[in-house]
């Protein structure tokens, strides 16, 4: 447990404690409902394997060792725990080394890391009842939460939140879990399929956080600011005053650059996942195109301006950007070059879209299909 001046930066326990306790109930199922879903998900990842394989000709003689695990809302808040501990303990590393130069270190090594446990918590509880889906790329193998070998992550699908939604969508439950199912299962295939994208991934983090010069306060207020949120207690209209995301306080010149190509990955990793999940939908989902509607529709209204609000401080809104701009840059270049064209986008971190070409998928088919045929 990272510390500063003797106090834990940040209690990780309490923050699992915490998002345990406030995390709001699901939906009401009975216990024989309850394994019903569970079992169905299950089935459902299985099958989406040989889907999403043979519609993306990606990793077809290939083997998973990443496990999919079906869990509560409590178990997702611990596995993301998990896996916050093992990326951000750089960074958290960083901020202790300042500890005794930072007068902001100082007021938070007094403040205690108990504080930001619970506030990081109140996050935590927010997002457990909002995630569907998940395909944890840097999760660390524990006794409950097992993870793939060598560094392989794991499938996450929160059974609560799926029920939930399907009934607030009144959609087919079997359809919308089976596409639900095919969105997390692209992930797996990108991961597995493509052994040098989790290095690649993790190594523009860990740079992103290496270059942050950011004081331990600023940090902290920021987890305030967002808790505080949550619970109502900031002052009216200042939902809405442009207030920065948690990513945008930490930006050096050098961070930018980062950012700019973590962005393009993670919009190629989430359109490539949707370009999926619809493509292969028609045939194995038969309401797709309502679910999609619905979907789509559930997606832009988000909900009231508190919604909104931690949105932009947790940088959701952007991740939604990254799934519409992602998408529309897989089917430009599918529709192009054919699926074979498309997946040279895996060849090397040198085939990776940039963040201006995400956006003009022309100039990405120029660079990458001119340069090989040279």
């Amino acid at each position: 447990m990272t510390s500063i001046g003797g106090a834990e930066m940040v209690d990780w326990n309490l923050a699992v404690a915490t998002a345990t306790r406030l995390v709001r109930p699901g939906p009401d199922v009975s216990r024989d409902e309850a394994r019903e879903v569970v079992a169905e998900l299950r089935r459902h990842a299985k099958a989406s394997e040989e889907h999403v394989r043979g519609f993306t000709q990606m990793g077809t003689g290939e083997v998973h060792d990443t496990p999919v695990l079906v869990v509560d809302r409590p178990g997702w808040v611990r596995a993301n725990v998990a896996g916050f501990r093992e990326i951000l303990k750089p960074l958290l590393d960083k901020m202790q080394e300042r500890r005794g130069s930072s007068p902001g270190g100082a007021v938070l090594g007094a403040v205690g890391g108990k504080v930001t446990g619970v506030e990081l918590g109140m996050l935590l509880s927010f997002l457990a009842s909002r995630v569907l889906g998940q395909y944890e790329t840097f999760a660390p193998a524990t006794r409950e939460l097992p993870a793939g070998e060598g560094g392989g992550g794991r499938l996450l699908l929160v059974a609560p939140n799926i029920v939930h939604v399907e009934r607030e969508l009144d959609v087919q439950p079997h359809d919308f879990r089976l596409w639900v199912c095919l969105h997390e299962e692209t992930h797996r295939t990108q991961f597995s399929a493509v052994p040098w994208l989790r290095d690649h991934l993790e190594g523009e983090i860990q740079s992103f956080l290496g270059e942050t010069d950011v004081d331990p306060m600023t940090v902290l207020e920021r987890i305030r600011e967002a808790a505080q949120s949550l619970s109502g207690g900031r002052p009216e209209g200042e939902e809405e005053d442009g207030g920065r995301s948690f990513v945008e306080i930490v930006q050096t010149p050098a961070q930018r650059e980062i950012l700019g190509r973590l962005t393009a990955v993670m919009s190629l990793l989430e359109g490539h996942a949707d370009f999926v999940m619809d493509g292969v939908g028609p045939q194995v989902v038969p309401s797709v195109a309502e679910i999609r509607e619905k979907f789509q529709q559930r997606r832009a209204k988000g909900a009231s301006r508190l919604d909104m609000a931690l949105r932009k401080l947790l940088g959701l809104d952007a991740k939604l950007r990254q799934y519409r701009d992602g998408e529309r840059f897989v089917r430009a270049v599918v529709d192009q070059v054919g699926m074979d064209g498309f997946n040279r986008v895996w060849t090397s971190p040198n085939t990776l879209p940039t963040k201006a070409e995400i956006a003009k998928p022309a100039d990405w088919i120029a660079r990458v299909h001119r340069k090989s045929e040279s």
